[in-house]
């Protein structure tokens, strides 16, 4: 049998342990996997692309454990009532090959990238940052948010979306959680929510190249929380911004973000830091407070992977029944698969022998 991890246990599992705890307890797994780097065997997550979407498949081992996830990003599912993502995924045993766990992760895909955000932020942010700017209010956003402000101690959100109501969904959301010492600004322009803070998240939908930030905008000593550019051709920021002398680029894995990511714009040879290495201290991202830093994100298997491995150790560290799938079969001969099937076929031959008697 194989523990099975659905969108009401994930929800069961986020309020017991309360969503700011739960991403932090997220992203130390997160911070625990990416000291270990060199343990994992790495590749590109592999995309199959059509003209609204994208299809991709994130696998990643580290030779005792194997995951992968499925996930997709079709922008314009909104305007029929669906996700613009959606996921699953997989949590194996490397011996074996048996599968562990079978789990949602759409949820936990929204709550590992802002635990990851919130984490690459710790390691290169100012340590007195206290405004974050949120352009792009969709479904990350109040993620991103909680985690902002559990982790940096953010306390004012400022607000953008070229939809309003997103904007108002993001504020009545954040109300009800009783966040007292988050005050909420609603923006009426890029410029104006990004004027004066001291990290910038920008997390657009829509699959194509875009200017969300220009030049002007950026000011010393701000970090840039890039989220949005997460495949080929879909990008946010200005190029000029990744070529400022002042900017520290940070990746997760440089192969993936050389054709995803915001530095898709740059010379293969431009140089840019991987995540692992600031984690690790090999790397010092941030040399003066008015250094500019960029995380661009695009998502990384490996943070499935500790999302995965969090999810299989709460899970079963609640007392109770744990939900199960029969999704491998169980012999008692593991040389004769067909037996079961056989005796099945047999069954169900004897049940339909009376009603051919009748006819």
């Amino acid at each position: 049998m194989v523990d099975y991890i659905g969108t009401e246990r994930v929800q069961e599992l986020v309020a017991a342990v309360g969503p700011a705890r739960f991403m932090e307890e997220l992203a130390a797994h997160i911070e625990q996997d990416f000291r270990r780097w060199n343990e994992f065997e790495k590749s590109p997550r592999h995309a199959t692309h059509s003209p609204v979407g994208v299809i991709e498949l994130m696998p990643i081992s580290d030779g005792r454990l194997y995951s992968f996830k499925y996930v997709n990003g079709h922008p314009r599912n909104t305007a029929e009532g669906l996700l613009t993502v959606t996921a699953f995924g997989v949590l194996a045993d490397v011996d074996s090959g048996y599968p562990l766990l079978l789990s949602e992760l759409t949820y936990m895909t929204a709550l590992r990238t802002a635990a990851t955000s919130a984490l690459a932020a710790r390691w290169m942010a100012r340590h007195d940052c206290r405004v974050m700017a949120m352009i792009g209010n969709g479904a990350q956003a109040e993620f991103q948010a909680i985690a902002f402000h559990h982790m940096l101690g953010i306390r004012e959100l400022r607000l953008y979306d070229v939809d309003p109501r997103a904007s108002e969904k993001l504020e009545r959301n954040l109300m009800r959680l009783d966040l007292e010492d988050l005050r909420i600004v609603r923006c009426t322009s890029v410029a104006g929510a990004v004027r004066g803070a001291d990290i910038v998240t920008t997390c657009t939908a829509d699959k194509r190249r875009a200017v969300i930030l220009e030049p002007e905008m950026i000011e010393p000593g701000m970090h840039l929380n890039a989220l949005g550019g997460d495949c080929p051709g879909k990008t946010e920021l200005h190029a000029d911004i990744l070529r400022r002398p002042d900017a520290h680029i940070v990746v997760e894995y440089e192969p993936q973000s050389r054709i995803e990511g915001e530095i898709q714009q740059l010379a293969p040879d431009h140089p840019v830091i991987e995540l692992h290495e600031v984690i690790t201290g090999k790397v010092r991202p941030r040399t003066s407070p008015r250094d500019v830093t960029i995380f661009d994100s695009v998502g990384f298997a490996l943070e499935d992977f500790s999302s995965l491995r969090y999810l299989y150790e709460l899970n079963r560290a609640e007392a109770g029944t744990h939900e199960q799938l029969d999704l491998v079969p169980r012999l008692e001969d593991p040389k004769d698969l067909f037996g079961g099937l056989a005796e099945r076929i047999a069954r169900a031959r004897e049940r339909a022998a009376p009603r051919r008697a009748l006819a």
